[in-house]
């Protein structure tokens, strides 16, 4: 499976639409499964919320940074496997953060700094292709009033010393998406190479 990857500098705001299907080709016009990433905030509004126990919530953030994957692999498109790829992605992020020295939980598809909140994640399918957003504050700004909350910003090792800037944000996750991108293709080789039972 090829996967491309492309990293939108301009700041734009995440309201649920960009987890459309076909929402990379219209909007980038990159054909097959893609992974688009950018900085900015994020207010989904009620007709676009795709998890019912969301409904009636508010999903807001002033800033944070986004990744919507896109794969067209699978057909017909597979629920069950976009989530496995949802937590696949969450897992590897959750590996690195504690690899930098940071104190990190993760519940289901939520990752916590303490008991506030760091990210937001969704996975769904249509007909022909699997979606995920995964999006992590990066400060926390503009968040719902009632969960408590945290931004990668404000993020400390266990030296106290702070994690993520705007100099080094950008690699870390350009590093974090193609680790995840080399786990689904090394998949798909070993898939290639492995004999099947009964032959």
């Amino acid at each position: 499976m090829s996967i491309i990857h492309k990293h939108i500098n301009e700041k734009f705001p995440y309201d649920g639409s960009q987890i459309d299907p076909l929402w990379a080709f219209r909007e980038f016009n990159i054909k097959g499964s893609s992974i688009i990433s950018w900085r900015g905030p994020m207010n989904i509004s009620p007709e676009n919320i795709k998890d019912f126990a969301d409904i009636d919530t508010e999903i807001k953030s002033d800033e944070m940074f986004h990744i919507i994957s896109e794969f067209f692999d699978c057909q017909p498109a597979n629920m069950e496997i976009a989530y496995l790829r949802q937590r696949l992605l969450i897992l590897i992020f959750y590996e690195k953060l504690s690899k930098l020295g940071v104190l990190i939980k993760r519940e289901g598809d939520d990752i916590y700094i303490e008991d506030r909140k760091l990210s937001v994640c969704i996975a769904s399918s249509s007909i022909s292709s699997m979606k995920i957003h995964f999006a992590l504050n990066i400060q926390d700004k503009g968040t719902p009033s009632n969960i408590k909350t945290i931004g990668l910003f404000e993020i400390n090792d266990y030296q106290g010393n702070l994690v993520f800037n705007n100099d080094n944000i950008l690699n870390f996750f350009f590093d974090l998406i193609e680790s995840y991108i080399n786990e689904l293709e090394t998949i798909q080789l070993d898939i290639s190479k492995t004999k099947l039972l009964g032959f």
